[in-house]
């Protein structure tokens, strides 16, 4: 049964590359190392839980990260009303 659990996380972390969207990417391979931190636990193996928390911490930040530029913030010119008659 435990082995079982190991190569479902290695079955959905592999098959995370397969999705098209970065964000998709990054959380399912979040699941699989949280799959993995259970497995590493389970058979006492702590490089394979520290190992993953890592991986699975960078996934759902990066995956959480906002993505581009952000915008200015608005300034009281950009609020100014039009003169009245125009």
């Amino acid at each position: 049964m435990i082995d079982l659990l190991g190569w479902v996380a290695t079955a959905l972390f592999a098959g995370s590359y397969l999705l098209k969207q970065p964000v998709a990417l990054r959380r399912t391979q979040a699941l699989a190392a949280g799959l993995w931190i259970v497995y590493g636990a389970v058979i006492h193996a702590a490089p394979v839980v520290a190992a993953n928390l890592i991986v699975a911490f960078l996934a759902l930040w990066s995956s959480f990260a906002r993505q581009g530029p952000r915008p200015a913030p608005e300034t009281s010119a950009d609020r100014e009303t039009p003169p009245p008659g125009t």
